[in-house]
This record gives C-alpha cells, structure tokens and sequence, in this order.
C-alpha cells in the first residue's frame, strides 16, 4: 500500500492508532481463560496453514536478492515447516503461563484501616518496529494480547508477505473468540514516513519497541514522543578463566556462536586469560575452521595465521562467521574489557572457581550474565517466560528478555471505609 499525501498518510497512522487505544481498553477486562483459548486455537491455525504460509515466505525469499540481504538475514528470514511448529509451540507456551494482568505485587493495611493493592496491569498500546524475522510476528502479538495490550505491528518489507499471512491468521482467530481484532494491526504501508509519523502518536501510543539495527534505534530515541525500550546490538562475549575446564569451554563457545549465527545473543568475541590461551585457542580453530578469528597481538602468538583485530572489531556484532579474541592477565582485566566493549545483552564466563564466578556476576553490567553455559540461553523461551518481543540492553523499564511481565506496569488500588483525610 501507498499513501498518496502527507496527510494522507497522517490520517492512516492517527487511525490505526485511535483502533489499537480502543482495543486496548476492551482487552483490559478479558478473562485470562479466553486469551489463552484463542491463543491455543491461533497456534492450531498456523499450523493447519502451513502450507500457505511458507507460500508467502517464498515469495518474501525470492525478493530477498533485490533487498542486498546477507547469508544470516535470509536464515533469519526463512520459514520452514519445522519453525512453523515452533511458533505454534511458542503460542502454546505462552498460553500455559500465568497471566499478568491484574497480580497483586504486593499490599498492606494501613493503621486506619486503609487497604493498599499494588496491581499489575497492562501498558496500552505497543508500537514494535522490527527487523525481518517473521516468527516475531507471532510472538509479539502474542505476548501483547495476553498481557493485555493492544500492538501495532511495522515488520521489514523483506518479510511483507509471511508477516502479513501470519496476522491474518491470527485476527480470523481473534473473530472467533470474541477478541478486538484491532488489537493486532500491521502496518500496511511501505512509506517510510509511517514510522515518524506513529512515533508522534503519544496521544494513543503508550510505548515504542525498535528491534533492528542501531541506526534504527537511535532515529526512534530522537523521534518518538512517547517512552522507548530499546533493543541494542547483541556483541556477547565469553570469557574463560584460568580455571576453566577447556573441553567445556570450546564446546559452549562452539554452540554460542555456531548454533545460529544470525542472532543476537551468539558470541561475538572471546576474551581468554593468558594461562590457558596456549592450549585453548588451538583448539579454537580445530573445532571451528569455518570461523574467522580476529586477534590481539598476544594471542597471535598461538594462531600466527589469524587477522589481526582492530579496535573497531572489540565491539561489532558480526551476525556472521566471524569473532573477535583477546587475551587477558587477571579476571579484572577481563571485566574491564567486557564492561568497556559490551553491548550489554549477554556475557558469559567459563570458570571452575565459584568466586571468580561470583565477581564476575556481580561486576558485568549486562542485562543477562551466564555461568559456565552459553550465550544462547538468554532468550524468552530458554528462560521460562514463552517468547519474547525483545531483548532489552535498556535499563528502564525492563532489562533482558521481555515477556508479559514486562509489558505491563502497575497501579495502586485503596480500599476504604468512608476514610477523610485529616
């Protein structure tokens, strides 16, 4: 679809959003038990239209060359019957976890008698801009409607034709359950102006999600007139201790980076103590020949055939089958280093002494920080919250994967008897 005119364009973004407010407010009062049925039903729906489904997403792959996208970004783009099942499963998942809206997160009673709740309830309307990963699609708008809030959705044109199949499976879905179908609304638009022009929709737009690139992110922060959680670059690091069992450590490393490279918590960059760099980078490279090692100039001394890293290198997220390795004197230096490179989404250490395990925990400023395990675990699923609509690196108001919890706030509730102020 395009829009003719400036204002043409204004009025079709104050009307999605006017929608999604509306249904926002419906959504607020609908029993958990009918979210969850429509989300069983919508997960039964995907996959009795596998078929067409993976129809739209051919034609999304075959327009993949026009749009200049790398190896990883069709990996993350494809849709095969097997991801199919696991979008239906994340649906599955979510419908089997507590729902959030209206949790007393804590209370008391005040000497008066003043009865004080505070209650979880949803944020409103959610505005999510997001790279080219259909399974997104699902999830978000699952996560959305069953804490209670209504989305818009602004996917990658690269992936138009699956998202757009997967949304209208989800509102046919909606209709049968007595759910606001404008509760689930995608942008239809390929202007790019409709970006700006949502984020200027504070009136009826309660909270904005960029997930992309930083570019992205940064346009949103310096646009947007309502708040942002931001989902930045995923430069992970692990770091292996002197201590660290090798064998362990090359196979977590292996599956942190090899696993799926495309995504944002594989492993970037491996920062190693100078004590067992001599037998683990070795190892490095006879596990994963395929992968381009970029080093500093101690440990180039143990893979002479290596790139020499640069500075930028420290803190790119490569998506690809490239990582960076630095090698250190002492778990501070390691710290420093990752406190200073880090994109702050997942850093993990391999270690067998608990109190280097514990400093480095405590030290790491990142939303996720993993002992002896790879990087990969931090995700919605993997950590028991179903799927997730983002990874935040933000602080405010919600850090690591977000899941329902994350998409509502609070308010009070005061019960009282007649109470007056004195």
């Amino acid at each position: 679809m395009s829009i003719a005119t400036e204002n043409d364009l204004a009025s079709y973004c104050v009307g999605v959003a006017r929608r999604a407010k509306v249904a926002s407010q419906q959504l607020v009062g609908l029993a958990g038990d009918k979210k969850n049925a429509w989300l069983i039903d919508s997960a039964d729906r995907l996959v009795h239209s596998t078929e067409s489904i993976l129809n739209a997403n051919r034609l999304d792959l075959d327009n993949a060359v026009h749009f200049g996208l790398t190896a990883a970004e069709i990996d993350r783009l494809k849709l095969t019957r097997e991801r199919v099942e696991q979008i239906a499963t994340g649906l599955r998942e979510i419908a089997a976890l507590p729902d959030p809206v209206g949790e007393v997160i804590e209370g008391s009673t005040r000497p008066n008698g003043l009865q004080i709740s505070k209650v979880r309830v949803p944020l409103g309307v959610v505005f999510f801009i997001y790279e080219s990963r259909p399974n997104v699609t699902a999830d978000a708008a699952a996560i959305a409607v069953k804490s209670g809030n209504a989305i818009i959705l602004r996917g990658g044109k690269e992936a138009a034709h699956s998202s757009r199949a997967i949304v209208e499976i989800l509102q046919s879905s909606c209709v049968a359950h007595g759910i606001p179908t404008d509760a689930i609304q995608l942008v239809n638009t390929i202007d790019r102006e409709a970006v700006g022009c949502f984020l200027k929709q504070d009136r009826w737009i309660d909270i904005v999600i960029p997930r992309g690139g930083e570019s992205l992110i940064r346009r949103v922060v310096a646009e947007a007139t309502m708040p942002v959680l931001k989902h930045y670059d995923g430069n992970c690091h692990i770091y292996v201790d002197a201590s660290a069992d090798l064998p362990m450590s090359v196979a977590v490393i292996e599956n942190a980076k090899c696993q799926r490279m495309g995504v944002c918590n594989a492993v970037e960059s491996i920062v190693v103590h100078r004590d067992v760099a001599e037998r683990l980078l070795p190892m490095l490279m006879e596990k994963m020949p395929q992968i381009e090692m970029r080093v500093d100039e101690a440990s180039s001394a143990f893979m002479p055939n290596a790139k020499r890293a640069t500075e930028k290198d420290w803190s790119t997220e490569y998506l690809g089958p490239i990582m960076s390795i630095r090698m250190v004197h002492s778990l501070d230096e390691a710290i420093e280093h990752i406190n200073q490179y880090s994109s702050h989404h997942t850093d993990a250490i391999m270690t067998t002494d608990l109190a280097n395990a514990r400093r480095f925990a405590t030290m790491i400023d990142s939303a996720a920080v993993v002992v002896n395990a790879s990087t990969r675990f931090n995700d919605g699923g993997q950590l028991g919250m179903g799927a997730e609509i983002g990874i935040s690196t933000d602080k405010f108001h919600a850090r690591g994967p977000c899941g329902l919890r994350e998409l509502t706030t609070y308010k009070y509730i005061v019960y009282g008897t007649g109470h007056v102020r004195t």
